[in-house]
């Protein structure tokens, strides 16, 4: 069964706003929250820096909902160190009561790293940082003692208490990269999320993920695929959630009419998707996501 999400993202929209944004999409039907990382607003220009911090805004989703799976898409390994994600994950699985989903990746908002100063390395040293740290994550959340030494993060008898409500709160490993991150994915996460594609270029990467998984004696069916998408029913919609970046994203939007948008869903669940998520950015149009939820009839 699809599961259908709204993935929030956090910049230019004030905390009560989401807090009261977050309550309407449980009331309205949805499976699935989830929150961005980011320290700038998307269009990462320098001047451009409101945004909602990560870790807190998620622990704020826990504790505002009661039925919905709390995820984060994603947090980024380049400067979040995988010890203290491991303690916020469990601390976020308590508040909710064993709702949390963890996703994780790479990094590549060169503009942040910038402004605070914190190093930015080439590709391979970034996705090698994202396999350490999944490892560690992994091992905290899951291990009375965790013992890990690699080239970016050690691991010295380590705890991490009190351990999640979830005997396995799920990784996820979010990216369309074919040769690390798609291969990461399938050696470590439960779950998998790209954002803004078509149907077929995400029915292409999934292909890549299952191979993958066949390469190393893993079942595919292991690991969910979800995609993200957005919602405008109109062209102004667009413009006003996405501006430069519309064109960019557009492949990846949900417009016209209801039947419109429910074939286009059909399209990605025949591609393989396991759960959809509506990715929002502010100006938040909440009546749009009531328009889909009826169209869906979700309640």
């Amino acid at each position: 069964m699809t599961v259908f999400g709204v993935h929030t993202g956090l910049q230019n929209i004030s905390m009560p706003e989401l807090r009261a944004l977050w309550r309407r999409i449980e009331d309205l039907g949805f499976g699935w929250i989830s929150i961005w990382d980011h320290f700038y607003a998307a269009t990462f220009k320098a001047d451009d820096a409101y945004c909602q911090e990560a870790i807190a805004a998620h622990a704020a989703l826990a504790a505002d909902t009661s039925r919905v799976r709390c995820g984060s898409l994603v947090y980024c390994a380049g400067y979040r160190h995988p010890a203290v994600l491991a303690n916020a994950m469990c601390t976020i699985d308590q508040i909710s009561g064993g709702r949390c989903d963890f996703g994780i990746g790479a990094g590549w908002a060169k503009v942040e790293y910038d402004a605070y100063g914190i190093d930015f390395p080439g590709v391979k040293d970034r996705m090698d940082i994202l396999e350490e740290s999944i490892q560690c994550v992994r091992s905290l959340l899951t291990e009375d003692v965790s013992n890990f030494a690699g080239k970016y993060f050690s691991l010295t008898d380590a705890r991490c208490e009190p351990k999640p409500v979830q005997s396995r709160l799920p990784i996820w490993v979010g990216g369309a990269g074919e040769q690390r991150t798609l291969k990461i994915a399938a050696k470590y996460a439960d779950a998998w999320n790209v954002p803004f594609v078509s149907p077929e270029t995400f029915a292409a990467k999934r292909g890549v993920l299952h191979r993958h998984c066949e390469s190393i004696g893993r079942d595919p069916a292991e690991v969910r695929c979800a995609v993200n998408v957005g919602i405008a029913w109109t062209e102004d919609s667009l413009q006003a959630q996405f501006g430069a970046l519309a064109e960019g994203v557009r492949p990846g939007v949900l417009t016209g009419t209801e039947q419109q948008v429910i074939d286009r869903i059909g399209e990605y669940v025949s591609a393989g998707a396991d759960q959809v998520n509506l990715a929002l950015r502010a100006p938040i149009r909440v009546e749009e996501i009531e328009r889909f939820s009826a169209a869906l009839g979700l309640v």
